[in-house]
């Protein structure tokens, strides 16, 4: 057996996930305290919370595979344990080659095993490279790949660049970030300094972060006369997760730069607005209370949901038995729905808590504010968030008049 050829130099442990099996570290035996953080203190990176993660992006690729019609390559270049890559091998029909890699020599011999292990070696290929230099290495045409998936632990501004120069034309790019301090506002210097634009610490902080990102990519992607479309995004768990379509043109990548932009936020009324070029008028007055007023940005201020993709991707997700499977259904649902919503939300905790006020059920707030003649949506985000188009002052009053008549 297969299984018996391997050892491993660390614990270890068997692990089933969608339709692959996988040797990983077993991460009760890396946690020496409380505060230690396991996957990073473990030998060969694996975190099983990223399992919704795996799952999304099975799906993502699939759908993406869907509307192409037609054989795809998959790049992996941080892969850890190997098994998101021996996932996209297994699960998603119609996958070419999938090429994974790591700089960890255990990592790389720990993935070759995975590979085995699930009779994958036709079409995995598994490499101990730097991910820039493996990214750079596929940057000339017919080179490059369909996918391109960067999972890093931290930031993946760094591998951006080469990410992008990897892929085709209308190939398909997914990002994770789950340095999320900087991109919520708490370490700013940090966020202006990795992604280029200022962060808020706001309810809807989340969002921006999201919004952060894909202007980062756009950004970059700039540079090189690409343009970028971002079809999905989400924020779970410690992470951000954006997914987006390339597409080689200047004109594309002239579009992009227009469609960055700042969100301006009011702390005292909670008004918030977004604007192109926000120094053009004077932002030190909320027009809503006259408070001084605080900015976001630059930041993506395109949509960050793809209405159509939800669709695709909600129905790939129909034919899996994953064990997230209810909760993605109920994450591209809400991602569905909030797709064509105004820019960033109120959280209903946050606006009762300013007025010293019961919180209504969110279901009524969206039924007053719709009853109004004003837009409503449920948002992924935050489970007491609404997107709405109505003033900030005009939610205050319709939320007190609504707990007035409670």
């Amino acid at each position: 057996m297969v299984e018996e050829e391997f050892k491993t130099d660390f614990p270890s442990e068997m692990v089933k996930e969608g339709k692959v099996k996988a040797v990983v570290p077993k991460l009760d035996a890396f946690v020496s305290q409380p505060s230690d953080y396991a996957p990073s203190k473990a030998p060969v990176f694996y975190n099983p919370v990223m399992e919704l993660n795996r799952d999304m992006s099975v799906l993502a690729f699939q759908a993406y595979q869907r509307v192409v019609n037609r054989e795809i390559s998959i790049c992996e270049p941080l892969t850890g344990s190997g098994i998101r890559g021996v996932r996209f091998a297994a699960e998603i029909h119609r996958v070419k080659k999938v090429v994974i890699s790591d700089i960890n020599e255990r990592a790389v011999k720990l993935a070759k095993y995975n590979v085995r292990l699930n009779g994958l070696q036709d079409r995995v290929t598994v490499q101990h490279k730097d991910a820039n230099c493996l990214l750079s290495c596929h940057g000339a045409p017919r080179k490059r790949f369909d996918v391109v998936d960067v999972d890093p632990f931290g930031s993946p501004v760094p591998y951006l660049d080469s990410a992008i120069r990897a892929l085709r034309n209308n190939g398909f790019l997914a990002v994770t970030a789950t340095d999320l301090a900087p991109l919520c506002g708490v370490h700013s210097k940090a966020c202006i300094r990795k992604y280029g634009g200022k962060p808020l610490r706001t309810e809807y902080c989340h969002e921006l972060a999201v919004r952060l990102l894909a202007g980062c990519i756009a950004t970059v992607a700039a540079k090189h006369d690409i343009g970028i479309r971002v079809v999905f995004s989400h924020c779970s768990d410690h992470y951000v997760r954006v997914y987006v379509e390339i597409g080689y043109g200047a004109k594309k990548a002239d579009e992009n730069v227009k469609n960055l932009g700042y969100v301006l936020h009011c702390f005292s009324c909670l008004h918030r607005e977004t604007a192109k070029k926000p120094f053009a008028k004077r932002i030190e007055k909320c027009p809503e209370c006259g408070s001084k007023m605080d900015y976001a940005g630059p930041l993506w201020l395109e949509r960050i949901f793809g209405k159509r993709f939800c669709e695709l991707t909600a129905k790939e997700n129909m034919h899996t038995a994953f064990r997230n499977s209810g909760k993605i259904a109920k994450l591209l649902s809400l991602a569905k729905g909030e797709a064509e919503a105004p820019v960033t939300y109120y959280v209903l905790d946050k606006i009762s808590d300013k007025l010293a006020l019961p919180v209504p059920s969110v279901d009524t707030m969206l039924q007053i504010l719709r009853a109004s003649g004003f837009q409503a949506f449920p948002t992924h985000f935050n489970s007491r968030g609404i997107r709405t188009d109505a003033p900030a002052l005009t939610v205050q009053k319709l939320l007190q008049k609504l707990v007035a008549a409670a």
